[in-house]
C-alpha cells in the first residue's frame, strides 16, 4: 500500500480516485485544498496523511467532508462577461419568444451555484435587460448546490466588493445596497432565484429547462465517465432547443451526448437540436 506521511499531493491523488473526481482538475488550487484538508487533519489529532486514510477507511462518513474540502468556489457577478452580453442581446429574447408561443414559463437551472453569484446575475439581467422589453413575462430560476454552508451564503446575498467588478455601475446602484464592507443584494433580485441543496451526483431538478448553467463543475472536476452520464442526464432536462453554459475552459463530450451540438465554440455554448 501506497504510504502518504506528510505528501498531500499523493493523498489528493487517492482520494480524489476514491471520490471519481479528476485529480489534474486541482493543479492550480492544490495548495488551497492541501491547506483545507491539513487543518482537518490537525483537528482530528491525526499525525499524518496515512494516519487520516486509515481513518477515513474506519470512518466513512468523513468522506462527505473530503468531498467538501475539495470543492472550489471562486466566483463573481457576470463572469465571462460575453457570455452575458450574448444572453442578455440574443439568447434571452429568443428563450422568451418561443416559451410565449407554447404558453409556458421559461425555466433556468444554475448547477452548482455556489454562494448565488451565478443565477443572481441571470436575475439582475432579467431585471434590468429583459423586462424592460418583455415586461408580463415571467422567469422559474431554480439554484442548486451540494454545500450547505454556501447555500446559507447565497440566501444572505451578501458580498465583497470585488465579487461585483464585472456589474455595470448603473445595475450596482440599482441592485444592491451598502452594508458595512458588504454589498447585499436588494430582496426583488434576490426573490427571483430559488434555492435547493442538491449533489448533481445524486439528484438533479424535475420538469424541463430553457437554459441550463453547468459552469466549472461536471467537465471540470468529475472523470470523463461520471461528467458523460450527468451530461445526459442534464439533455434529458433541457427542453428541445434549449441552451447550455459551460466554463471557459470546458469542453462538452460530443461524441457521447448526441443530441447535443455546438452553439458557440469561443463562448462554450452548446443546444440541445
Amino acid at each position: 500500500m501506497e504510504k502518504f506521511q506528510d505528501n498531500c499531493d499523493a493523498f489528493l491523488k487517492w482520494a480524489l480516485h476514491n471520490l471519481d473526481m479528476r485529480p489534474e482538475g486541482f493543479k492550480k488550487v492544490r495548495k488551497q485544498v492541501c491547506k483545507r484538508v491539513r487543518k482537518r487533519r490537525m483537528d482530528l489529532h491525526l499525525n499524518s496523511y496515512d494516519d487520516y486514510r486509515s481513518y477515513l477507511q474506519q470512518n466513512p462518513q468523513e468522506w462527505e467532508v473530503v468531498d467538501q474540502m475539495t470543492r472550489i468556489t471562486i466566483s463573481r457577478f457576470f463572469r465571462d462577461s460575453k457570455t452575458w452580453e450574448k444572453l442578455g442581446n440574443g439568447l434571452l429574447p429568443e428563450i422568451i419568444l418561443k416559451a410565449n408561443a407554447g404558453g409556458y414559463i421559461p425555466r433556468c437551472w444554475s448547477a452548482g451555484c455556489a454562494s448565488g453569484e451565478e443565477p443572481y446575475s441571470l436575475a439582475i439581467l432579467w431585471k434590468e435587460k429583459i423586462l424592460p422589453s418583455f415586461p408580463d413575462t415571467s422567469l422559474e430560476l431554480i439554484a442548486t448546490d451540494a454545500d450547505g454552508y454556501l447555500l446559507k451564503r447565497a440566501a444572505l446575498a451578501c458580498y465583497k466588493r470585488s465579487s461585483l467588478k464585472e456589474v455595470p455601475p448603473e445595475w450596482t446602484d440599482k441592485a444592491f445596497r451598502r452594508k458595512d464592507s458588504c454589498w447585499c443584494l436588494k430582496g426583488s433580485y434576490r426573490n427571483l432565484a430559488k434555492f435547493d441543496m442538491q449533489d448533481i451526483r445524486k439528484e438533479m431538478p424535475q420538469g424541463l429547462f430553457d437554459l441550463v448553467f453547468c459552469k466549472n463543475l461536471a467537465a471540470m472536476y468529475f472523470k470523463k465517465e461520471l461528467a458523460v452520464s450527468l451530461f445526459r442526464k442534464i439533455s434529458e432536462r433541457m427542453r428541445k432547443g434549449a441552451f447550455l453554459m459551460l466554463g471557459s475552459h470546458e469542453e462538452f463530450p460530443l461524441d457521447q451526448v448526441k443530441e447535443i451540438k455546438e452553439f458557440d465554440r469561443g463562448l462554450k455554448i452548446y443546444q440541445k437540436e
